[in-house]
């Protein structure tokens, strides 16, 4: 798959809330849908759609335990999100340098 694609799939799946919800989940440990669907408003068939957007993006995996199917976070899909992003980190970092400039400036002027 191509890498545009690839960050399209991850993007579009990091775009829903109850997305990041469950990855933030994931992230102390695995857990099953039910585990996952506790904090959510939304049904067990709601949840599993996200679940499968998440698998399909290659954000999370899903194992076998007995009759649990346990899912894991997969870091190596965020590292392709921070690579990209970071590629333009020296833009925004000029940004919030030069605002931080201009709040002192401004901040010395105050006589209060």
């Amino acid at each position: 798959m191509s890498d545009d694609r690839q960050l399209d799939r991850l993007f579009s799946a990091l775009a829903h809330p109850a997305r990041r919800a469950i990855l933030a989940r994931l992230a102390a440990g695995e857990a099953t849908v039910s585990e996952l669907a506790a904090p959510l408003d939304m049904s067990l068939p709601a949840v599993s759609r996200h679940i499968r957007v998440l698998r399909g993006a290659g954000l999370i995996t899903s194992g076998r335990s007995a009759q649990f199917r346990p899912c894991r976070l997969e870091p190596h899909a965020l590292a392709t999100v921070a690579a990209w992003t970071d590629q333009y980190r020296h833009i925004w970092q000029a940004r919030f340098d030069a605002m931080e400039a201009v709040i002192r400036i401004l901040g010395d002027g105050d006589d209060g």
